[in-house]
């Protein structure tokens, strides 16, 4: 065929209100309640198919743990290597398949996500991972739908990428895929994440096994679904729920394996850093590291701050999902002069916060993931409160009878390197360290070096000077920095997502740099007319 493709320009999806009175409200309500009505069984798809071991694993609510919503096959050490052999063999035709073709897959299962799939993913998101009808929204339909329209318009900025060509030749770059597979290790915080994962190297030609977390399989199993009804080919991506250890440890040591796509804990990417290295030697090429990792984000606002502003960010960005975002804010620098009424909306606010079920769309905050991440928030929490020079200002409650509730906790430590000003948490739980106000200079040196992460921070200023300082002095300590707004919230093609230092690699989630990870370029030189002797010009007499 002789034409010219062009990706469709992509557009961010728009985001459902779900205001009272409008038809998707009443659409994911319903399917809610279907969800909720049913125990479904949760298979591995390996090579296009679906495969049910008879090895199960209940999936629980979160916000209600005694509700079995499905059971998950587990894949073993057989599954594991089947899931490679299709891998590979899917590699041999997807790698040759056009970018359009690719594309079509994917933004045909956008269009899908955006439409038949969307109350679908949307209630299992958050009857499977306690998220509100808006969190979910925004996570499990709107930014997977713009992963894959605008990983496609990416890929398209990549392939258009091409040399120079002097006379009488004609240089190409071929823009290929990795050889052998991705393996994808998703969260369970953002179900869009794992899509993402597993499909942004997919479009570029890859095949990939995908691991996604025990507590958020059940929404990653409707997006596997979704992209198989778009038409994507046996083996491109191959689901596998199952013991990590086991299956990491499986392909780790296979020769095949040609990237991790990762997002996850600092300590279990650093684990398959070193893995990874130490197997460097077997392996049939270099495999690429891609990881998005922790995160210990910051607030610091300045003495010209507009203090509602500043406890409007904090409300939003520390306790919207249970503090369960990578990017969620943790700790906070507020000067003397504007604390008073800082606090004063904070707690205001925090009063009019209910914690519950999701399904009650009148709650702000579900329930934390699990056992193990209540009883660690928890002990943070108790500790706080025996702690000296640390004062509870709000919340503390946890209550895991029915579900793992924690409520919106405030913290305010004398101590700027008290453990919850520097340790990762991932839950709802906030420290303010309150400065004095002439000490803006050396508060940013503060913020800058009490933490080893650098995923997202704010800063908050009515004066420019003093923004302009923030953006000097934190250059380097948050990949994602928020000038007066709270650092959570990125969108896709807007604020790609990454950061450095132990927050990852920072390779840019929704951007092309990500995509630029999953190709090997070859360089190809055509000469029309090529020389028929070996002397140059130079080489002639006097």
């Amino acid at each position: 065929m002789n034409s010219t493709n062009r990706i469709p320009t992509p557009v961010n999806e728009p985001v459902c209100s779900f205001a009272p009175g409008t038809p998707e409200r009443a659409a994911l309500k319903q399917t809610l309640a279907d969800l909720a009505g049913q125990v479904i069984e949760i298979p591995l798809v390996i090579g296009g198919k679906e495969i049910r071991t008879g090895r199960l694993r209940e999936y629980t609510s979160p916000h209600r743990h005694a509700h079995v919503l499905a059971r998950v096959h587990q894949a073993g050490g057989a599954e594991i290597d089947a899931a490679i052999q299709a891998a590979l063999a899917g590699w041999r035709e997807w790698s040759r398949w056009s970018l359009a073709d690719r594309a079509a897959v994917f933004l045909r299962a956008a269009d899908l996500l955006a439409s038949t799939f969307r109350a679908q993913v949307n209630a299992a998101t958050m009857l499977g991972q306690s998220k509100t009808a808006h969190q979910a929204e925004i996570d499990a339909a709107c930014e997977m739908v713009d992963f894959l329209r605008f990983n496609a318009h990416f890929a398209e900025r990549i392939v258009a990428e091409q040399p120079l060509s002097g006379a009488g030749q004609w240089n190409r770059m071929d823009h290929r895929p990795l050889e052998g597979f991705v393996y994808a290790i998703s969260p369970f915080n953002f179900t869009s994440i794992g899509g993402n994962l597993s499909s942004a190297p997919a479009l570029m030609g890859n095949v990939t096994i995908w691991k996604p977390a025990a507590t958020a399989v059940y929404s990653n199993y409707v997006l596997m679904r979704c992209f198989l009804e778009a038409g994507l080919p046996p083996g491109v991506i191959n689901f596998l729920p199952g013991p990590s250890g086991e299956i990491s440890t499986r392909l780790l040591a296979d020769r095949h394996l040609a990237g991790i796509h990762f997002t996850g804990s600092t300590d279990v990417f650093q684990t398959l850093w070193r893995q990874v290295g130490e197997s460097i030697s077997r392996y049939a090429a270099y495999p690429r590291l891609v990881g998005e990792t922790g995160g210990k984000d910051f607030i610091v606002a300045h003495a010209s701050a507009d203090a509602d502003a500043v406890a409007t960010a904090i409300v939003r960005g520390a306790y919207e999902y249970q503090g369960q975002k990578c990017s969620a804010a943790s700790r906070a620098y507020i000067p003397t002069g504007l604390w008073p009424r800082v606090k004063e909306r904070i707690l205001e606010m925090l009063g009019r916060v209910r914690v519950g079920d999701p399904a009650d769309f009148r709650n702000f905050m579900g329930a934390v993931i699990d056992r193990p991440a209540f009883d660690k928030i928890q002990g943070y929490i108790e500790d706080a409160r025996r702690a000296s020079g640390v004062s509870l200002i709000a919340g503390g409650g946890c209550d895991a009878s029915e579900g793992y509730f924690i409520e919106p906790t405030l913290l305010q430590a004398e101590d700027a390197q008290y453990r919850t000003m520097c340790e990762e948490i991932f839950g709802p739980v906030m420290t303010v360290h309150v400065y004095p106000e002439k000490r803006w200079t050396e508060t940013l040196e503060l913020v800058d070096r009490t933490s080893p992460y650098a995923l997202t921070g704010a800063v908050f200023a009515n004066d420019r000077g003093a923004t302009r300082a923030a953006l000097a002095a934190l250059r380097f300590a948050a990949g994602n920095f928020y000038v007066n707004d709270k650092p959570t919230g990125a969108v896709v093609g807007q604020q790609p997502f990454g950061g450095a230092r132990a927050s990852g690699t920072n390779d840019k989630a929704g951007s092309v740099l990500n995509l630029l990870r999953w190709v090997s370029p070859r360089s190809v030189k055509e000469t029309f007319v090529p020389p028929r002797d070996f002397p140059y010009p130079f080489m002639a007499e006097e």
